[in-house]
């Protein structure tokens, strides 16, 4: 290979969480994914996916991609801003190639892609020239991971074909200590088959945290495809009310199953809350929050209120109750404020500091009585007792309440303002810059299908109406073979809209 071909070879898996910029410096965002096109018999590459916000990411042709460097990718600057998503015949590599499982064609066996490579040509196209695989070694229950080699992508085959329970190292890898809710969000963004294969690879911990931030019918789908041992595994580290508004979407028989499999003092939780209206303190409980004794001290309120599995709302008191101290306790005597903790020496006991003005609900009460209380006494949770006994029965956390006051999908509405929002900013750069007029292109293109007068992009088929958009760097430590030197922002590297490859391509992938 000669030194100018190999100066044009980029490593996809590498180039992801690469920080984009503009021609003049200023970052637009991080690689997200690259998207090809493997059903051709010579696969291409035709985009970029660039995270420009967390949750906004749009296409970038590779058109307008001057130069790829470690560390850094240059764009021409222009932006669509349509969120991005995959059309048929797409493929995104990092999210959906990675992991899976092909021939060699020498016979030597099946591997596993690591990593894609994408050279430049003379006309400026992009292709897929080398795939990164590991060998797969069978084993008793998976097979594992044995010697690595580079070969030609015309050395193996089944690289664009889907294949059952493909793993997701790769892909899991990149999404890294992701809060649960940015992980929520990544899955729900994937293809509905690899959301399934991601999920079921995540362990019954984060699988739980991640759950809990998901949309009903996400949830549902994820725990249909497990196996319902696996299933009550999770339920079990769950928040128990989170378990309970999760069991009450599913069939009646699955949830009756998914509570014997469960431990019993976790099951008995479950069971409890689901007996209660959801739109009631009852249903909104949790049945764990710190509950301690009054001849407990300082010290040990502290070491409860550190455990990671206790949300920061009900980390911010302690609820004081006679032995037992599992709900349903002995009778509430009050609740004790981290801040009025933390002012007192370790030995203090909790009894000497106790709150007893703060008003219990019991579980009857409605939604809107408990977000005037909270507002009220300005607290993060309140404690819910029995309206005969007054043991303590639970709490009810405030992010608890604004899950019910908020609409069922309100992330994703958020998504949308967001969009708008950089629409809207960009458009007002436009006007000031006598730039492409956003909005118009936007309007013209609401509808799938619809007529534009705005031009095409000759390689993707995508409009080309754009804007220069600016955020925050994120850049990560980028590998390339070599520096991809300049790429082409001309129109003669394909002959129409990437629809047209469907019909005008009849060679089979690789």
């Amino acid at each position: 290979m000669s030194k100018s071909e190999e100066t044009q070879r980029v490593f996809i898996g590498r180039l992801g969480g690469t920080t984009v910029f503009d021609p003049i410096g200023d970052p637009v965002g991080k690689v997200y994914d690259v998207v090809v096109l493997l059903h051709r018999h010579n696969p291409i590459a035709i985009g970029l996916v660039v995270e420009v916000t967390r949750s906004h990411r749009v296409f970038v042709p590779i058109t307008r991609v001057t130069s790829m460097k470690p560390g850094a990718v240059i764009t021409t600057g222009l932006v669509n801003l349509r969120r991005f998503a995959a059309r048929p015949l797409e493929t995104c590599v990092i999210t959906e190639v990675l992991d899976r499982e092909v021939t060699l064609v020498d016979g030597s066996g099946k591997a596993q892609v690591l990593d894609l490579a994408i050279e430049q040509q003379r006309d400026r196209t992009w292709h897929v020239t080398k795939v990164h695989v590991a060998r797969l070694i069978p084993g008793p229950f998976r097979s594992r991971l044995g010697e690595t080699l580079t070969v030609d992508i015309e050395e193996i085959q089944g690289l664009g074909v889907r294949s059952s329970g493909q793993a997701a190292d790769t892909l899991l890898a990149n999404l890294g200590d992701m809060k649960p809710a940015d992980m929520a969000e990544a899955l729900h963004d994937l293809p509905e088959t690899r959301m399934l294969e991601v999920a079921s690879q995540l362990p019954d911990g984060r699988l739980a945290d991640v759950l809990e931030e998901l949309e009903e019918d996400d949830q549902v789908k994820i725990v249909s495809a497990l196996e319902p041992e696996r299933v009550a595994d999770v339920l079990d580290v769950m928040q128990p009310d989170d378990a309970a508004d999760l069991v009450a979407e599913l069939p009646h028989d699955v949830a009756a199953n998914l509570l014997e499999l469960m431990e019993p003092d976790e099951a008995k939780d479950v069971r409890r809350l689901l007996a209660y209206d959801e739109e009631t303190a009852g249903g909104l409980m949790t049945t764990e929050p710190v509950v301690l004794a009054p001849d407990d001290t300082v010290a040990t309120m502290l070491a409860h209120v550190q455990r990671r599995d206790i949300p920061p709302a009900l980390a911010a008191i302690a609820l004081v109750a006679r032995p037992p101290l599992e709900t349903p306790t002995g009778k509430f005597i009050g609740v004790v404020h981290i801040q009025r903790a933390l002012r007192e020496p370790p030995h203090t006991q909790l009894g000497n500091i106790v709150d007893t003005d703060v008003e219990a609900v019991t579980p009857d009460k409605t939604v809107d009585y408990l977000t005037r209380t909270l507002a009220t006494y300005n607290l993060t949770a309140l404690p819910v007792v029995g309206p005969s006994s007054g043991s303590l029965l639970g709490a009810v956390s405030v992010d608890d309440v604004l899950d019910h006051l908020l609409p069922e999908d309100w992330r994703w509405e958020d998504r949308a303002e967001a969009e708008a929002a950089a629409v809207a900013e960009a458009v007002q750069a436009s006007s000031e810059e006598g730039e492409t007029d956003v909005a118009a292109w936007l309007a013209s293109d609401d509808a799938e299908g619809a007529p534009s007068d705005e031009p095409v992009d000759g390689m993707t088929g995508r409009a080309t109406g754009s804007a220069k958009l600016e955020t925050k760097p994120r850049g990560s430590d980028t590998g390339f073979e070599g520096d991809a030197g300049d790429g082409a922002t001309g129109s003669n590297i394909a002959a129409g809209p990437r629809e047209a490859f469907a019909d005008n391509v009849k060679e089979g992938g690789a």
